[in-house]
């Protein structure tokens, strides 16, 4: 009796098409909201806090780099903390602990979504977000393909609203080397400390490159391209948050940022004198971009953690049309919509950069006794100085936030 073949995830997302998915889940509502929070802290310092933010962020995505080459699989952190520690529990709090941060901020993006959209039409709140849970849940259901090209043509989307901000202020970005003594940090310990919390707030925007590794085994050549993909969304993204940055603080006051929930929509009516409505479109989609990645991610998570043993084997069921982990989506949907009807809105910007600096502190350590183990690998390898510097940089901010927390 011929035993039966279990349907595996399908291998369809390319180099491009994997790549366009991290840099649609770093960009995602970030950059459009968290611009004006990160001024309100670091001032005209802004467009340094981004930049120590994705120094922050490149550490760690060196090192999630090379373990997904490695380990090329979904449930990434997961799999890499059970790779170097070997102890199930911690690497099943670290994977149920991603899927709980993406799932909660997945509703708060859909309250943000019904936000926005009830200010062009008159909405039924519940039964609006029901209807975009569901959506986004056909979308991921009905193929691993279909979900990453839409993905990236809603990556294109938010890409085009940046570019409008930047072309738009193209005179005022112009002006910026001849500011520089204004834009760089002096030595006052006030402003430095102003700038490491714009930087924390700043590193929430570049949280995303890390989903890459969990939808691995859908990748065509994952040890080389999960990390060239990982490394190209981290440099893209950090040349868009650096310009878009000097154009806010080169155009209006920090003070001004800081008080707008919309600054990249008030930038535009600023130097047009025009509506902002396409901006404010732009940043609808984008909002629903970082919500199907988010549930992508959830799903991969739970389905790699049901092979793995981990969680109950149902959630690693792949259906054989889709080719995709149905039931492990129709949960994570079932929750996220759990959390949208009943849970207020709340702003999750510093809870989720506090926690993934923590788990990118891990994930660091675990490369470091990974490499310290293991024979080096061909795929690709880091100097083992990288995993060690983001993890002391990683603890340091960790602490340092912790710290700030309990004096406020």
């Amino acid at each position: 009796m011929e035993s039966k073949i279990e349907p595996v995830l399908k291998r369809t997302i390319s180099l491009p098409l994997v790549t366009f998915y991290g840099i649609g889940t770093i960009l995602g509502a970030g950059i459009y909201v968290l611009v004006g929070k990160v001024a309100g802290e670091a001032g005209m310092a802004t467009p340094f806090s981004f930049l120590l933010a994705s120094f922050l962020a490149g550490l760690s995505a060196f090192s999630y780099a090379e373990l997904s080459s490695r380990f090329p699989r979904s449930a990434g952190e997961a799999v890499y903390l059970q790779q170097a520690f070997g102890i199930k529990n911690l690497s099943l709090i670290m994977g149920l602990l991603i899927v709980l941060i993406g799932l909660v901020s997945t509703a708060t993006l859909i309250h943000g979504f019904i936000g926005y959209l009830g200010v062009f039409i008159d909405v039924i709140p519940w039964l609006t977000k029901v209807i975009i849970v569901i959506t986004l849940a056909l979308i991921v259901v009905w193929g691993i393909g279909q979900s990453v090209i839409i993905a990236s043509v809603l990556t294109v989307i938010e890409i085009v609203g940046l570019l409008i901000i930047i072309w738009v202020t193209r005179d005022n970005v112009a002006l910026a080397p001849s500011m520089t003594d204004n834009l760089l940090p002096s030595m006052d310990s006030t402003v430095w400390l102003g700038v490491m919390m714009g930087a924390f707030i700043a590193f929430y925007a570049f949280v995303g490159f890390e989903d890459i590794v969990n939808v691995a085994e859908e990748v065509v050549n994952p040890t080389k391209n999960i990390p060239r993909a990982v490394i190209l969304s981290l440099i893209v993204t950090t040349i868009f948050y650096f310009i878009i940055s000097i154009a806010c603080v080169m155009t209006v006051s920090p003070e001004q940022l800081a008080a707008s929930d919309a600054p990249l929509a008030m930038i535009y009516e600023h130097q047009t004198g025009q509506s902002a409505t396409v901006i404010v479109w732009i940043s609808l989609l984008s909002v629903i971009n970082g919500a199907l990645v988010q549930v992508v991610m959830a799903s991969r998570i739970l389905y790699g953690m049901a092979h793995q043993r981990w969680l109950p084997l149902i959630l690693g069921h792949v259906n054989s049309v889709t080719q995709t982990p149905i039931i492990a989506t129709v949960l994570v949907s079932f929750v996220i919509l759990m959390f949208v009807l009943w849970l207020p809105l709340l702003s999750l910007a510093k809870l989720t950069s506090l926690v993934t600096l923590i788990v990118f502190s891990l994930i660091n350590l675990a490369l470091l006794v990974i490499k310290l183990k293991q024979p080096p690998h061909e795929a690709f390898s880091i100097p083992l100085w990288v995993p060690l510097i983001g993890f002391l940089t990683c603890s340091s901010f960790v602490m340092f936030m912790l710290y700030q927390l309990m004096i406020n």
